[in-house]
């Protein structure tokens, strides 16, 4: 009973700790820097201790109305696993022809203990920050905090002022670390109306209020969001109006768990967005911001379209490169490769092109919207129906409601009478049809040269497939030897060209090595790897050991050998986010083992077919003997890229039954 009380008493001590603690800016605490872990998630690399973001309407007569951001954040980092949360970046957005997002008053430290228990700080100095252009419409302030140690404490705070009054960022609430608690404010004239989109699954309250709010005019004019027309200066006016202001308060937000298969799980994080609808001031006309897909991509396709329509800088080399293509396909493979062998990625993204894509064909190097871009006016020279399919990378999240600043990639598109045919030339292992993983994010919208759009699937409609022809002999000391092929189709491929190609033989024998443990590899050679349209093929010897169990006379082995699955890569026991397979895939192995002269089959593991959902997946694991030959076909399928949160227990039950069954024994008796 006493040591109960003694639970209450410090429980409750600790909360009146938590609902008294004031954040203030410079005011680390010495408790939270002697904290070794988080105290409801120990395995936490880091925890947000707390968030405060601050947005506004500010006024300014000769601008009109724009948004104005506080942001302050302290975080505290474990160990040197957290070390990444020192590394922040901020978007900022840029007009090309009028005033762009700004960001000032950034400042920053890193507080630790020395060796005798005392607080010190490292200033957040100029030489760790440092601008980035990822286009010519958003370039991304980055810092990194200095004097990074496990267990410091981080915080830094910054103002953003923008232009844009119709962009305002997400706030959000939950990260894959613990967050302890989250403060946001944002107010709006009463001429503001939003829509709101809340995502994940946390629970919180919005409390909403208002209070009085006045504003100088230095001109005299219309009462506008754009500020005030005339070109005569008169007395000042005072404007008196109603700010409605919204509040959220949430603390103890848990982490999101990542695990296999969840492609970005930023994407499924608790957070709200304000969608501005429309403005309406008094003496004016309604000013409509809330738009439509067709409308963002009309938008788009006219700031593509010179970009789209240029051609003279490659016509008589692409002509070369086409002179021996006669059918719509051939033309098409000729043109992909002529790009990718040109060109030259530099690993940025966006659907603008840099400097132009004239200019970037004569240096061979741009970012994707250079390249693609290119590609799309080669493909309609070359008289295909090619258009621009904008998309949102896995980094960058889903895009949920019509906006610009949802996609950041352009890929290419020709469309045929049955099929559409997706390209992107930045990726030199990919083939017609094949994106980089990361790519397949939801879907993408394809514009067409009229301003039609729609969205189109991003996943293959093909499963990637993996067929193994696999030979097995028992040495003298039960160790395993035989040989292995292989062939590979779809996004197997893909991932072979992409970890193999630039390999030497050694190299790439240690690194499928590292894939097959305690077995040792021979005679590896590879086909077709940089023949991105054909199959790769993988032959192999191998040499296994531990493979085979010898009790009283017996020997136990499995017949998957090193080919099963080891472990389920499902372990949460409640999964809140969908499962991302990125494609769908087939497996097939045939595997024959001769059996050691002198022993005959005593048990072999009875055949099991069962299946995932009405035809989400599949599994079939069929074994007999013939003479002194043991052989075994297991095939197994996913035939959905997505698995619902809801399907989650019954994919996690279906691979534990699959792990089992692969882990099951052949018996072998001597004759």
């Amino acid at each position: 009973m006493k040591t109960n009380i003694l639970t209450v008493i410090i429980i409750l001590c600790f909360a009146n700790v938590s609902v008294a603690q004031k954040y203030k800016f410079g005011k680390v605490s010495k408790a939270e820097l002697i904290e070794k872990e988080h105290a409801t998630d120990p395995e936490a690399n880091a925890a947000v201790l707390y968030r405060e973001i601050k947005t506004s309407f500010d006024y300014n007569s000769g601008e009109g109305f724009y948004l104005t951001t506080d942001v302050f954040e302290r975080i505290k980092i474990y160990n040197k696993e957290g070390f990444e949360w020192a590394t922040q970046e901020i978007d900022l957005y840029q007009s090309t022809s009028g005033p762009s997002d700004d960001v000032a008053g950034l400042k920053g430290y890193t507080y630790y203990l020395d060796n005798d228990g005392k607080m010190q700080e490292v200033k957040l100095k100029n030489d760790g920050v440092f601008d980035v252009v990822a286009n010519k419409y958003l370039r991304k302030t980055k810092f990194t905090m200095p004097g990074l140690r496990e267990g410091c404490v981080i915080e830094f705070k910054y103002t953003v002022k923008s232009p844009f009054i119709g962009n305002i960022d997400e706030f959000k609430f939950q990260e894959t670390i613990p967050v302890d608690k989250v403060s946001v404010r944002f107010s709006a004239p009463e001429y503001f109306y939003f829509q709101t989109y809340q995502n994940g699954w946390i629970p919180y309250n919005i409390e909403k209020g208002s209070k009085e709010r006045r504003i100088i005019l230095g001109m005299e004019g219309k009462f506008t969001g754009s500020g005030i027309r005339t070109n005569r200066k008169v007395k000042t006016k005072e404007i008196t109006f109603q700010e409605n202001i919204f509040n959220i308060d949430i603390e103890n937000v848990p982490a999101l768990k990542e695990e296999a298969y969840a492609g970005n799980i930023n994407n499924y994080a608790t957070s709200i967005r304000f969608e501005l609808s429309y403005t309406d001031f008094p003496g004016s006309t309604m000013d409509v911001y809330s738009t439509t897909w067709e409308a963002v991509s009309k938008t788009t396709y006219n700031n593509l379209e010179d970009d789209l329509d240029r051609k003279g800088y490659f016509e008589s080399e692409l002509a070369t490169a086409t002179k021996d293509a006669k059918t719509q396909d051939e033309k098409i493979l000729a043109i992909y490769n002529f790009v990718k062998n040109k060109m030259n990625w530099n690993g940025n993204g966006g659907y603008y092109s840099r400097d132009g894509v004239k200019d970037a064909y004569k240096k061979e190097v741009g970012n994707a919207a250079d390249i693609n871009l290119m590609l799309i006016g080669m493909l309609r020279q070359a008289g295909l129906n090619a258009n621009p399919v904008l998309l949102s990378t896995k980094t960058h999240g889903i895009p949920l409601f019509p906006t610009r600043n949802g996609f950041n990639y352009v890929i290419a598109a020709v469309e045929r009478s049955n099929d559409v045919v997706l390209l992107d030339a930045t990726d030199k292992n990919a083939a017609i049809g094949i994106l980089n993983p990361q790519l397949i994010n939801w879907q993408g919208r394809l514009i067409r040269k009229d301003r039609s759009s729609d969205w189109v699937p991003l996943t293959p409609s093909a499963p990637a497939t993996q067929s193994s022809l696999v030979n097995i002999d028992f040495k003298d000391d039960f160790s395993i030897s035989g040989n292995s092929q292989n062939r590979f189709t779809g996004h197997y491929a893909w991932k072979y060209r992409k970890n193999y190609t630039d390999l030497n033989a050694d190299s790439a024998r240690k690194e499928l090595e590292k894939e097959m443990p305690q077995t040792e590899l021979s005679e590896v050679s590879f086909e077709n790897l940089e023949k991105s349209q054909q199959p790769v093929t993988l032959i192999y010897n191998f040499e296994a050991f531990d493979m085979a169990e010898d009790v009283s006379g017996k020997i136990y082995f499995s017949p998957m050998v090193f080919l099963s699955e080891k472990e389920n890569p499902f372990k949460l026991e409640e999964r809140l986010y969908p499962v991302d397979f990125s494609y769908a895939r087939k497996d097939r192995y045939i595997v024959t083992i001769n059996i050691p002269e002198g022993y005959s089959v005593a048990s072999l593991p009875e055949n099991a077919v069962f299946n995932l959902g009405e035809n989400t997946g599949s599994f079939r694991y069929l074994i007999s003997q013939a003479g002194n030959k043991v052989q075994l076909s297991v095939e197994f399928a996913i035939n959905k890229a997505y698995i619902t949160a809801d399907e989650y227990t019954d994919l996690k039950k279906f691979y534990e039954l699959l792990i089992a069954k692969e882990q099951e024994k052949v018996v072998l008796s001597k004759a």
